[in-house]
């Protein structure tokens, strides 16, 4: 799937990883869209057209599909979770992270397969390493991140039931990052528990940047259209795995 002239949709591009992503897209000629709450002027940094828009609402995610037709939607958008012990979480608290990520990831696979996409359609729903290991300090967080793997797994199954010819799969950084609103909010709490400080913190991980990151993934959308596996895990030291 080479990405020059692909109209590709990165929801949640305004920063952190998606903005690494519609970087690495933009460069290799694609046509990006950014959707965000507040894209503000990515459109003159990244030469992307930008939409402001609720990644969790139904009705903005079938307009755009619609208006965009896209060739790949990369969901990225998500909550940052609150971060608390078990025993002292609300339910209020537990839960946001499946209001807003799964909530999200939800609507625009619905809406990439009764609108439809065009066959030959991907759809990328980035997850969390959290769904793999757990994250005892983030409530619901890793639970929805998981949920998102199922997600994805019925809808490949549907696409394929209906003759779609759209492909369904999940990305799974397997690290923090330093400079996103999850990875910030995550690195303070673990570093705290673990009477760290954030730099020593940051270290437990290898470097890398939310830029390399999205080289890393579209590099191997155009050497392979994410065609060998259902779920892939991203890190520093060693790049893109297929974890199932």
């Amino acid at each position: 799937m080479h990405l020059e002239g692909k109209r590709i949709l990165v929801v949640g591009g305004s920063r952190g990883l998606g903005l690494g992503m519609a970087e690495a897209f933009a460069a290799r000629a694609a046509k990006v869209t950014v959707v965000a709450r507040n894209a503000g002027s990515l459109d003159e940094k990244l030469s992307v057209r930008t939409i402001s828009a609720d990644a969790t609402s139904a009705d903005a995610t079938k307009r755009i599909i619609a208006e965009t037709r896209p060739d790949m939607v990369v969901m990225n958008a998500g909550a940052e979770p609150p971060m608390e012990r078990i025993d002292r979480i609300g339910w209020e608290a537990f839960t946001a992270n499946w209001n807003v990520d799964v909530k999200a990831s939800l609507h625009w696979v619905q809406a990439a397969l009764t609108l439809p996409m065009p066959p030959g359609g991907l759809v990328v729903l980035v997850s969390s390493g959290a769904a793999v290991q757990g994250s005892p300090l983030s409530g619901g967080y890793a639970g929805a991140k998981r949920a998102q793997w199922f997600i994805a797994k019925y809808a490949e199954g549907l696409s394929e039931q209906l003759g779609l010819g759209l492909r369904f799969r999940v990305i799974v950084p397997r690290q923090m990052f330093v400079g996103t609103g999850v990875g910030d909010t995550g690195i303070k709490a673990y570093a705290a528990a673990a009477g760290r400080s954030i730099a020593e913190q940051v270290a437990t991980w290898p470097d890398m940047t939310p830029r390399a990151f999205g080289d890393i993934v579209a590099e191997r959308i155009s050497s392979s259209g994410l065609a060998d596996a259902m779920v892939y895990g991203v890190r520093g030291d060693t790049g893109m795995t297929v974890i199932e």
